[in-house]
């Protein structure tokens, strides 16, 4: 399926990405869902997918995670299951997010999809990160608040919400619909009917895990190994005293190891192109040889990118799932990044290169590019 955003993108990015929030009546016309709440609930069945049920009785809330055996306990009214990544398990589901590429991939994070019954939700919230939710099947209403300070409380270990808020956006979503968050502002959504909610969420690394991500790197490679050094150390009255300039001399030679270029763009490349979420890699076997990779192409078959699968760009430098790939041929490695799907002639004359088909064939038997057999 091949959704078309209806949406004046240029004008978006200037009077609403990370301003305020916004309903888009009608973003994807004709919507139709690309997975069914049968099929999502079955997702939600398997170890490695990431689910969690919602409920709540009477105001009370209680929040459960999968993977789950069977949902005969539960009733007709107030629960949502919610399920991440599902672009990484459902092809058809990735196609949602294809249409959201006019903002750059490494800030793009995952699908996550959620089934509702009438007055299912998870309660007033915020999140810190971009959010387009889009109403599929059902109906829902959605309140949005301005961004104020809202004092936060947990009802149960695992949800955190907010104190009730004014609504400056209070309507029914309808199929086809997208109601774009920003950061910070407080939100609620409870279902009407039974109804699917696709939310395409966006990454906003912290202070925090920038630092601790790259200390990694740090001690990986071993860098940062000039030590402190004072040869004009000064006289003071008080020998427990630190000075100021040697502070700033600490404080610089931190800022020194972040300071190399070369270095910090190896280390976010390969940072920012790991998924946050497990993928679904399954390797061909037996695997491919190169030259099958080759005769395939030369037929026609095309190769589809695994749902999820983070494929990011540094200049000429191409990193995937957290690894930099080297070539000669980097009009080769771009369409990698580009396309979602890659044909002969994506590749020029990159697979006359043995190495370079040895390379591709290497992607190939990671599970990372596949045949689709359609």
């Amino acid at each position: 399926m091949d959704y078309q955003l209806d949406l004046n993108e240029s004008d978006f990015l200037n009077n609403y990405w990370q301003k305020r929030p916004v309903i888009l009546k009608r973003g994807f016309k004709n919507f139709i869902d690309p997975i069914s709440p049968d099929e999502l609930a079955g997702l939600a069945m398997e170890s490695e997918v990431d689910s969690r049920l919602v409920s709540q009785q009477d105001g009370k809330w209680q929040v459960s995670h999968g993977p789950f055996e069977s949902y005969d306990h539960l009733g007709e009214h107030n629960w949502s299951l919610l399920v991440q990544a599902v672009n990484h398990w459902h092809e058809p589901c990735a196609a949602l997010m294809r249409p959201f590429r006019f903002l750059p991939d490494w800030r793009i994070d995952d699908l996550m999809i959620s089934f509702s019954v009438p007055g299912g939700g998870v309660g007033p919230h915020l999140d810190q990160y971009d959010v387009f939710i889009i109403q599929g099947t059902g109906r829902r209403r959605w309140r949005v608040g301005d961004k104020t300070p809202l004092k936060q409380h947990c009802p149960h270990p695992d949800l955190l919400q907010v104190e009730p808020f004014d609504a400056i956006i209070d309507e029914e979503m309808e199929p086809g619909d997208i109601l774009y968050i920003p950061p910070g502002f407080p939100h609620e959504g409870y279902s009407l009917e039974n109804a699917l909610n696709y939310s395409v969420g966006f990454r906003a690394p912290s202070g925090r895990e920038l630092i601790s991500g790259f200390a990694d790197f740090v001690l990986a490679r071993e860098l940062g190994s000039r030590r402190y050094n004072d040869p004009d150390i000064a006289m003071r009255d008080c020998p427990a005293a630190i000075l100021p300039q040697e502070l700033d001399g600490i404080r610089q030679l931190m800022l020194e190891v972040i300071d190399q270029p070369e270095q910090f763009r190896h280390w976010f490349g390969e940072f920012i192109s790991q998924s946050r979420h497990e993928l679904d890699i399954a390797p061909p076997e037996p695997p491919y040889q190169p030259d099958e990779i080759y005769d395939a192409l030369q037929q026609g078959d095309k190769l589809t990118r695994l749902g999820g699968l983070r494929v990011l760009k540094i200049g000429e430098a191409v990193f995937i799932n957290g690894e930099q790939l080297e070539s000669v041929h980097p009009a080769a490695l771009s369409a990698l990044a580009d396309k979602q799907t890659l044909s002969l002639r994506d590749f020029g004359d990159a697979l006359d290169d043995p190495a370079f088909l040895a390379q591709l064939a290497g992607l190939v038997n990671s599970g990372y590019w596949f045949f689709n057999e359609e």
